[in-house]
């Protein structure tokens, strides 16, 4: 009888792979049981922000565009988006993150802050909205992602794997639900009768520092793609399309890591994010738009 090993089972279903990687590569493979839900839980948690009781900030530079259902990509704006996970580990193999999110709108790929923007298809100059978010609760565990019945998002883990010398670690959102705005009341805010939302996501680090026990905390670039029925404040009216988004950003070992301009961007439009421990109730930017513009 055959005894199976992780060593053997690497270098049998996945030898060409191993073999292939590079010394630290490999070693990190044989370290690394991505067969075992927990471990991938754990591993999930210190790359996307932390396995110890600790605070993580992510930057984005998030390029927005129209697609119109035909033709090219048409540029929009830029977001500097900022997340900060309040991380806890938890009993079971699970991990709890409070999530707070915002993004300042730029003119498009540069930092100048926007408070008015002209909608290139209605002509009509619209007021910018900056973008607000959370508290989101989500957990990781050996079960997946969850989380809180106040996210609209509901990621699901795609498969986590080592290629060359990074781990790759991806996650897929693929929901819809009834618009917050109907065409009637809001016919210049509505998308349509349903809100569709598609986001892509990636998170890479290298597999040798993933590998390391004594580290909970892993350093992490971040990417991801999203294509969503438009946003209230550009003013689409029902125009038929969606927002392609492309973000590229990283962790921060602190916020003295945001480059200067889009800090200042953020602290002029969402100065809120950088004093997370005032922000107590959960924040709904659709209820508040509402609430500001009355009805439509």
């Amino acid at each position: 009888m055959t005894r199976l090993t992780r060593r053997s089972t690497l270098f049998g279903a996945g030898g060409l792979a191993l073999a292939a990687a590079s010394p630290l590569a490999r070693t990190a493979m044989e370290k690394l049981n991505l067969a075992d839900p927990a471990e991938r839980a754990r591993l999930r948690a210190k790359v996307v922000g932390s396995a110890a009781n600790e605070v993580v900030h992510t930057f984005y530079r998030l390029h927005l565009y129209a697609y119109l259902n035909s033709g090219n990509l048409i540029p929009l704006y830029t977001m500097n988006n900022l997340n900060v996970k309040v991380c806890e580990p938890l009993d079971n193999d699970t991990y709890a993150f409070t999530v707070y999110e915002s993004g300042a709108y730029c003119r498009f790929d540069t930092d100048e802050a926007l408070d008015h923007w002209k909608n290139p298809f209605t002509g009509e100059t619209r007021e910018v909205w900056p973008f607000v978010g959370g508290p989101l609760n989500v957990r990781m565990s050996a079960d997946g992602v969850e989380t809180g019945p106040e996210a609209t998002l509901k990621p699901k883990p795609l498969r986590m794997e080592v290629i060359g010398d990074m781990l790759f670690v991806p996650t897929a959102s693929h929901f819809s639900f009834p618009s917050p705005f109907d065409a009637a009341t809001w016919p210049k805010e509505s998308p349509g009768e349903t809100h569709y939302w598609d986001s892509m996501f990636v998170h890479g680090a290298r597999a040798d520092e993933a590998a390391d026990p004594k580290r909970a905390n892993v350093p992490a670039f971040c990417q991801f793609q999203n294509l969503v029925s438009w946003g209230a404040w550009i003013g689409m009216g029902g125009r038929q399309g969606r927002s392609y988004g492309r973000a590229y950003g990283t962790k921060l070992a602190s916020v003295d890591e945001i480059p200067a301009g889009a800090r200042r961007s953020l602290e002029l439009q969402t100065p809120e994010i950088f004093e997370i421990d005032n922000w107590t109730k959960f924040r709904d930017g659709d209820a508040e738009y509402k609430a500001k513009y009355g009805s439509g």
